[in-house]
């Protein structure tokens, strides 16, 4: 949300998510995993069941495009609810 072409109709939702997400970090009383969407969040775009998972930089694909689909990020959650590969972080 700091790159200047970041839409400015997200910045509020993204300012208040990463506040979410900082509050989250210290905590140490309850086990978290915080999932963020690409950039391009396709509501109808088709289940490939492919997903990347990376860290707290954007994620982007080999033409530059940072997207998922509904379906994808679903199994995306699941996957870590089930794994518990990413607990804090």
């Amino acid at each position: 949300m700091d790159t200047p072409d970041f839409p400015a109709i997200f910045k509020p939702v993204a300012a208040n998510m990463g506040k979410a997400f900082d509050a989250l970090r210290v905590r140490k009383d309850v086990k978290w995993a915080y999932l963020s969407p690409a950039a391009n969040f396709v509501a109808n775009g088709p289940r490939t069941g492919k997903y990347t998972a990376g860290g707290e930089e954007l994620l982007v694909n080999s033409k530059g495009e940072s997207r998922i689909s509904y379906a994808d990020y679903a199994i995306a959650t699941i996957d870590e609810a089930e794994s518990g590969k990413h607990i804090q972080a």
